[in-house]
């Protein structure tokens, strides 16, 4: 194929051979995952808080120092969209198919059975709940998006390096980046990218599969699983074909419309001043607690570690895993802005929309459970249908989450397949659609593979393990970025 490079062809090797075992060997596979992913959680759990931390202490240095006026670009040019597209656009990037399976439920395990500080079921217990889900999906995760967006943004727009991942460790290695060095950089990227997004694939087919056995009686398992993920990989390889300006144009649009519309219909509907009191204050309680949750360990007996490696850390590991997808992504809108103005917007502006659905959606859920009616009962991906049901338009809400969980999967997988598409066709930014189609397969059947050896407990096996060597590669990133800048403002000061 036409200007594919080493990348393509390693990384898909390596997925093939992942996808064959898992095949061949289901419950061995499982169980090595399972194996490594435990130690993985068990001896770097305190690696990931400290890597989380870091690049949120990183990003503030960056935006305050004299580095923020930097601008991504050349210094004439202006931003290549409005603010307000802009915003829109990040909007669309902190949504994803993760929040909607997770934006009732997970409030609701930790307030009823598995809280993570206080005494479960307990009100102290009911705004843990939300406080650490804005923690799981805030400014850390934000933070750790922002500097690897930044890294490649400033490399691609203002050194006019290749779109690579492996191009934002030039200050480092140098020419090195251009040899096998740079390929086993970019490998590990793909690599990542392609078993983070199988992740959420994972997670859109189990939800979409409960909504329609909720609404319409269709069983759930692998069977209707697998024919799910086949006609949405068809739409989203359409789309793909279709081309960015278009496909994901038209799917981001849609994408916002409808989680705007479930977002105020549940504010409405729900329990409205409990819905409100509740942000004001947990909000407050997360940073409040902010300093003291970066850096829970857990690391005694009767500290709850289980709760941490099943949650947090498994949390951190997912987002490491999207880093290249989504750095890509908002790297590509933002050009023309200056550094300051990236990182503020990155990371307050996605926090605060995150923190309001988790606070609507969660404390529905919850507040529905003191009425009596056990939510917490059901499966992860039933928790938001069966909470509809007990609040006026639940059916319309329904219908609703389902079509925008289809549409957040054909928007995801479409995203990825053209990063990985200039991933692995030396950073072009008109990746073949035939490179696009394969990552698509791809990324489809390592999600297929995941739900057949194990439903969710491989889905969260495999992503702690393929995060972690790509963790390394941000570190290195946010170093060589530190040294890119340092280097462009004493230039500046020598010149003047």
């Amino acid at each position: 194929m036409k200007r594919v490079s080493k990348v393509f062809y390693i990384t898909l090797v390596l997925v093939i051979i992942a996808v064959v075992l898992g095949a061949l060997f289901p419950v061995r596979f499982e169980e090595i995952t399972g194996n490594i992913k435990s130690f993985v959680a068990t001896s770097f759990g305190w690696y990931y808080m400290l890597l989380m931390s870091a690049m949120v202490i990183i990003s503030i240095i960056i935006a305050v120092s004299p580095y923020g006026r930097i601008r991504l670009g050349k210094d004439h040019e202006k931003p290549d969209f409005s603010t307000a597209s802009w915003i829109a656009m990040l909007f669309s990037a902190g949504m994803g198919i993760g929040l909607v399976f997770y934006g009732a439920a997970e409030p609701l395990f930790h307030y009823v059975s598995d809280a993570p500080l206080a005494e479960e079921g307990t009100g102290a217990a009911f705004k843990d709940a939300l406080s650490y889900s804005y923690f799981h999906w805030g400014i850390h995760v934000w933070a750790m998006y922002g500097v690897t967006a930044l890294a490649l943004a400033y490399f691609q727009f203002r050194k006019e390096e290749p779109a690579l991942i492996s191009s934002t460790l030039k200050p480092l290695f140098g020419d090195k980046m251009n040899g096998p060095l740079g390929v086993v950089v970019d490998v590990l990227a793909v690599f990542a990218t392609v078993f983070g997004v199988a992740t959420s694939l994972g997670f859109g087919a189990v939800q979409i599969n409960g909504g329609l056995s909720h609404l319409f009686g269709v069983e759930v398992g692998f069977t209707a699983q697998f024919f799910i993920i086949v006609i949405v990989t068809l739409l989203f390889l359409a789309s793909a074909w279709s081309g960015l300006s278009k496909g994901i144009k038209y799917l981001s649009n849609t994408n916002m419309v409808l989680a705007i519309i479930l977002l105020i219909v549940i504010l409405i509907v729900g329990p409205t001043l409990l819905i409100l009191n509740m942000f004001t204050e947990t909000f407050g309680l997360y940073l409040q607690n902010l300093l003291q949750n970066s850096f829970r360990t857990a690391p005694l007996e009767g500290d709850n570690r289980g709760w941490l490696d099943g949650w947090t850390i498994f949390y951190w590991a997912w987002w490491v895993s999207w880093a290249p997808f989504v750095g890509m992504f908002i790297a590509r809108i933002s050009r023309g802005r200056t550094i300051r103005q990236f990182i503020t917007g990155v990371i307050v502006i996605p926090t605060l929309f995150i923190s309001i659905w988790f606070a609507a959606f969660g404390s529905t859920a919850g507040d529905i459970q003191n009425s009596g009616v056990d939510l917490s009962q059901y499966a992860t991906e039933l928790v938001l249908f069966n909470m509809f049901d007990h609040v006026p338009l639940g059916l319309f809400m329904s219908i609703v989450a389902i079509l925008l969980i289809a549409s957040f999967f054909i928007t995801s997988a479409d995203s990825a397949t053209f990063v990985l598409g200039m991933q692995s066709t030396n950073g072009s930014l008109t990746p073949p659609n035939n490179v696009k189609v394969v990552w698509g397969i791809a990324q489809s059947a390592v999600a297929l593979i995941l739900l057949y050896v194990g439903g969710l407990t491989a889905i969260q096996n495999t992503i702690i393990v393929a995060a972690l060597p790509f963790s390394f590669v941000m570190i290195l990133m946010s170093i060589g970025l530190f040294k890119a800048l340092g280097q462009e403002v004493k230039w500046k000061k020598h010149k003047m």
